[in-house]
């Protein structure tokens, strides 16, 4: 079977034809060249305004695309592009099916590329297939420009919004996701962590699909419950449940280095000594070590246990169903932590007293809603990134984490070579 037979029966285009197929020496081996012709009295498509005109002129030289690798050649269309008299945008080169803009890589090979560049990282890719690292961050570009413009914005009511380090030096990127039932997915990405930045996401949009949303999840920010007051008022505004605990956990941690710095200070047994994870893991975590350990911890009379004890108390407050009962809850619970005297606990009770009804909104929205999902997709985007050893532009930042977590639709094919 010849390669012209695979390549018809593959990727045929209309109103094109191959012709010669010959194999040519280049710097790293041979290549296997494919003329590519229009058919007689064919007409070019305008590259502007996608219509048909007549040919103007052609170029003397072939222009080469690159194609898919077979049995270790890398192979390469050639074809004499024609330039388009079109009526309405005057003299423009022609668009080719096999081709787009001056990418010097053919349509399904960057699509090819960028189905491997979501399992391993650019480099081992471009290392694999023997190209370069511009070449497979051309072919990511291309797909994600696609689907990014392509993709369906309807029935968006969920989104989740938190921001990330992709950088050294406080560089953050703020990420907006989509959370609802069966349709999680990346939504969109703004650099740095502002006010503006967030206010760009709600203009990217728009008024409409702003007034359909029905829950947001974030974190107690002022930024961005500013933000989501002002552009979507009617959403329940769900504050996370994950940075509530962490915060907690932190003052918790933050009590117990302080008390074992003193005790060893003034001569005490260092009973704290590693005990970090003891205070602040689960009880259903604990190994049966640790917990003879935290057993023995809890008969003194320390402001780590006290705190810890707290942490357990309130970790009920998420078993409640009811906003109302929840409230009741939170009310004592914030009292006790302000009679205990731990200063730490205690400004994380003052803030939970100050965010009380956006918290509430959790029970409201019958708990389906959280971002615990925007967190587990947060460690995805530090996994994306970490695997490529960090990217050196947000430009190829935004690029590769729309391709891993965006759900992008992709260019049909005749014919999937993967």
């Amino acid at each position: 079977m010849q390669l012209k037979t695979i390549l018809n029966k593959c990727n045929k285009f209309k109103s094109f034809i191959y012709t010669d197929i010959r194999f040519k020496d280049e710097y790293k081996g041979q290549a296997i060249e494919v003329e590519i012709r229009s058919r007689r009295n064919s007409r070019a498509v305008c590259s502007k305004c996608h219509n048909l005109g007549p040919t103007y002129d052609t170029m003397r030289e072939a222009r080469r695309f690159e194609f898919i690798p077979m049995w270790g050649f890398s192979i390469y269309f050639c074809y004499h592009m024609r330039r388009v008299n079109c009526p309405e945008c005057g003299v423009k080169v022609e668009e080719v099916p096999w081709g787009t803009g001056k990418r010097e890589l053919t349509k399904t090979y960057m699509q090819y590329l960028a189905n491997w560049a979501k399992k391993l990282s650019w480099k081992e890719v471009a290392q694999s297939f023997h190209t370069s690292w511009e070449k497979v961050f051309t072919s990511v570009e291309y797909v994600v420009e696609w689907g990014l413009k392509h993709r369906n914005l309807s029935d968006i009511t969920a989104i989740g919004v938190d921001e990330i380090q992709w950088s050294k030096g406080h560089k953050y990127l703020t990420l907006v996701y989509q959370i609802n039932s069966g349709r999680i997915r990346l939504l969109w990405i703004g650099k740095d962590r502002t006010v503006k930045t967030f206010l760009r996401f709600f203009r990217f949009l728009g008024k409409e699909r702003s007034s359909s949303l029905k829950y947001i999840c974030s974190d107690m920010w002022k930024p961005y419950l500013k933000v989501i007051k002002k552009k979507a008022p009617q959403a329940l505004n769900i504050l996370d449940r994950f940075h509530i605990v962490a915060k907690l956990n932190k003052a918790i941690d933050e009590v117990r280095a302080e008390e074992s710095r003193k005790m060893i200070k003034d001569g005490y047994e260092p009973i704290l000594k590693n005990t970090r994870w003891l205070l602040l893991k689960r009880p259903e975590n604990l190994t049966e070590k640790e917990n003879v350990k935290l057993r023995d911890l809890v008969q003194y009379n320390l402001k780590s246990v006290r705190a810890h004890l707290l942490k357990e108390d309130f970790q009920w407050f998420w078993e409640y169903k009811s906003p109302h009962w929840a409230g009741l809850f939170l009310k004592q619970w914030c009292t006790r932590v302000m009679r205990s005297k731990i200063e730490p606990v205690k400004k994380v009770a003052k803030s939970i007293r100050n965010h009380q009804d956006l918290i509430l909104n959790w029970f409201r929205a019958k708990k389906q809603f959280s971002s615990g999902v925007v967190e587990g997709l947060n460690t995805k985007v530090k996994l994306t990134i970490r695997k490529s050893y960090g990217f050196r532009t947000v430009k190829a930042t935004e690029i590769a984490l729309y391709h891993t977590l965006g759900k992008l639709p992709e260019p049909s094919l005749t014919h999937r070579y993967y």
